[in-house]
C-alpha cells in the first residue's frame, strides 16, 4: 500500500525518532530524568525524539501548525493543517525498562485527522492509516475484532496514578465491566491501546483525562479499521481525551456498562 507524500514523511519521521528512543532505551538506567509532576516524567530521550520529529515534519511542511506534548502548540501559516505529536507515549514504561511505548503522529486537516502513524519501535510495529484508505500494520491490512460477546472480550483502559481525583470513578467502572468480560488490561500507552483495538487485539478501550496528542493518531486507526469512536461524556469530542471505542458488535454493550 502506497501512502500519500505526507504519510511517507510521517513514517520516516517516526522511524527516525524510534531509532533514537531504542538507543536510549538500552541505556535507560543512565538517563537524566526530571519530574514534570506526579507520575509524569520527562527525559532527555523524550525531548530528543521530539526534536527529531520537529525537524523532519516541520522541515518538510513548514507552514503547518504544531501541537506536541513537550513543545506545546503553535499556529502555522496554513491554518487548516496541524501536526499533532507525542514523541514518547508510555514514558513511565520506558523509564522502567518496559518495552511498551510508541511514537504517535497525526495530521489534522480542517479539524479532522486525515493521516496517522503509531510506531512501536521496541517491537518494530508500524501502525498507520489514512482517511478512506484503511488501517495497516507494517504491510498488512488490519481490522477490528469480530467478537460479539462481552464475556469473550478483552478491553483496555487507563488507571489513575499519583492520587488523581478520578480514582473512585474508575474503580466503579472496573467493578461494572470486569464481571461481564474476559479481562481488562492497563498497559500504559493510550496510542498503543487504540492501535491494538484497530488490530483486533483488544475488543475495546476507554479512558478519561487524556490529551489530543495521546489519542489523535489512534482514533483514526480505529475508525479506518472499522471500529467506532465516541467521547465518553456528551458534549465533548473524543480528541479532547475522553474516549470510548470498540468494534461495531460490542460498542453499545461496552458504552452501556461504562456510562452507567
Amino acid at each position: 500500500m502506497q501512502g500519500s507524500a505526507n504519510l511517507n514523511i510521517m513514517m520516516k519521521a517516526a522511524r527516525a525518532a524510534g531509532r533514537s528512543l531504542v538507543k536510549d532505551f538500552r541505556e535507560v538506567e543512565n538517563l537524566q530524568v526530571s519530574m514534570k509532576g506526579a507520575g509524569d516524567f520527562v527525559s532527555k530521550a523524550d525531548l530528543r525524539a521530539e526534536e527529531i520529529l520537529s525537524e523532519a515534519l516541520r522541515g518538510a511542511r513548514p507552514t503547518y501548525g504544531w501541537l506536541a506534548e513537550e513543545g506545546g502548540g503553535e499556529d502555522g501559516e496554513d491554518p487548516t493543517r496541524r501536526w499533532i505529536v507525542d514523541p514518547l507515549d508510555g514514558t513511565t514504561n520506558f523509564l522502567h525498562g518496559l518495552p511498551h511505548w510508541a511514537v504517535s503522529i497525526a495530521l489534522e486537516h480542517k479539524g479532522r485527522v486525515v493521516s496517522a502513524v503509531v510506531f512501536d519501535a521496541a517491537k518494530d510495529e508500524l501502525f498507520w492509516a489514512e482517511k478512506g484508505a484503511g488501517a495497516w500494520l507494517n504491510d498488512s491490512r488490519i481490522r477490528v475484532s469480530g467478537r460479539s460477546k462481552m464475556i469473550e472480550s478483552v478491553f483496555a483502559t487507563g488507571l489513575p496514578f499519583g492520587g488523581r481525583a478520578d480514582l473512585p470513578e474508575t474503580l466503579q467502572e472496573l467493578a461494572r465491566i470486569m464481571p461481564t468480560c474476559a479481562g481488562v488490561r492497563r498497559w500504559g500507552s493510550a496510542a498503543l491501546d487504540l492501535a491494538y483495538v484497530a488490530a483486533g487485539r483488544y475488543e475495546g478501550y476507554w479512558e478519561r483525562r487524556l490529551n489530543a496528542w495521546d489519542v489523535a493518531a489512534g482514533m483514526l486507526l480505529v475508525k479506518e479499521a472499522g471500529g467506532l469512536v465516541e467521547a465518553l461524556d456528551e458534549g465533548r469530542a473524543p480528541i479532547d481525551g475522553n474516549i470510548l471505542c470498540a468494534n461495531g458488535n460490542l460498542f453499545d454493550g461496552l458504552a452501556k456498562v461504562i456510562r452507567a
